[in-house]
């Protein structure tokens, strides 16, 4: 990790993107599969692509991730 505390949602696992507020079994396996399927985020905000993640989600993910 890069030691600020944010998850990098490009490199986590499901079990670390479930230490993420709202995020579930469900959320993560989503995020994961997204990945696998188009590659690396290319920016924090790409995640509202995740089916189930919208705006508000992002709002409270915001400070708590990065891509690298």
């Amino acid at each position: 990790g890069s030691g600020d505390g944010r998850v990098n949602i490009n490199t986590a696992s499901a079990q670390e993107l479930k230490s993420l507020p709202g995020i579930g079994d469900a959320k993560a396996a989503a995020i994961v599969a997204y990945r696998e399927e188009h590659g690396a985020f290319s920016a924090a905000a790409d995640i509202k692509k995740v089916s189930g993640i919208g705006e508000s989600m992002f709002a409270r993910l915001e400070n708590l991730i990065r891509v690298d």
